[in-house]
């Protein structure tokens, strides 16, 4: 299929399926307009954890009603990629105003899994792709085709560097079409200041590159990222659910680390929510 045709199947499908509708408890600007409201984007209905910990659709909804979280990118790890599109499935399908699913690309020398990720997101309702280096190698010969074709829609791909910002600016260098949305500013809960200086140079450089705030200890690098690149690049997520002490008040926390920032109202509502909308063609 030619990049221009899984284009154009691509929106004729989003509009067929409505993705463009907004839950009824998203505030609305004047005029009507509706604004994007809080959007996770990285939450799991599998973990990559060592239980590999899984939550119901239910769950996370609630946890989100209860942290004043609007919607939710969802997508399960730990699995494989035509697994984690049927537990992604289910959960939409109970909850489609609230859940935004997202893929797990697994791919392989064996098995590239191009084909599964290409119907899926060709049928309008999967949004974007979640990859994750600690179960895929990022090497060219094995993540190149599916970042082409993630650039093809294109949908934005969520991706667990694991701190390696060579890789980071390779991939944003040879798919500029592709929006990249690296997990924790480089790497889970990370201390080291120079890493997720990194990772905002590999920004710096590269249009395409977005900043995940989900799970990031040094609050401050987020406020140096959104001077340095603007409001525009970054995106709030939680990485969540998480039981550290319970989960709604880990959602909270994660909130707060953009809230207490010396933001702007406008800049504040473009990290929670209102990039990640315009990614996805909220």
């Amino acid at each position: 299929m030619s990049d221009h045709i899984t284009r154009r199947t691509f929106l004729g499908a989003m509009s067929a399926a409505g993705i463009c509708a907004t839950g009824s408890t998203l505030a609305e600007e004047a005029g009507g307009k509706p604004k994007p409201g809080i959007i996770d984007c990285h939450v799991h209905l599998k973990h990559g954890d060592a239980a590999r910990t899984e939550w119901p659709a239910d769950a996370i909804v609630e946890i989100m009603d209860k942290a004043g979280i609007d919607r939710s990118i969802v997508f399960a790890m730990s699995t494989t990629t035509a697994r984690s599109i049927e537990m992604a499935k289910a959960a939409v399908e109970k909850h489609p105003r609230r859940l935004i699913p997202f893929l797990y690309a697994l791919p392989s020398y064996e098995r590239p899994v191009l084909k599964e990720i290409e119907t899926a997101i060709s049928e309008g309702r999967f949004r974007g792709i979640k990859i994750h280096a600690g179960e895929c190698t990022l090497a060219e010969y094995i993540i190149d085709p599916v970042l082409r074709l993630a650039g093809s829609f294109p949908v934005p791909c969520l991706i667990d560097c694991a701190g390696n910002s060579a890789v980071a600016a390779r991939m944003a260098e040879a798919f500029p079409h592709t929006p990249l949305l690296y997990a924790h500013m480089g790497r889970y809960f990370s201390t080291d200041a120079g890493l997720i200086e990194q990772f905002i140079r590999v920004a710096e450089k590269f249009d395409n590159v977005y900043l995940d705030l989900s799970a990031v200890a040094l609050v401050y690098k987020i406020d140096e990222a959104a001077k340095r690149l603007g409001a525009r690049r970054l995106v709030w997520g939680t990485d969540g659910p998480y039981k550290n002490p319970d989960a709604i008040s880990y959602a909270r926390n994660e909130l707060e680390k953009v809230r207490q920032l010396k933001l702007s109202d406008a800049d504040t509502e473009l990290i929670l929510g209102g990039n990640i909308a315009r990614l996805l063609n909220l």
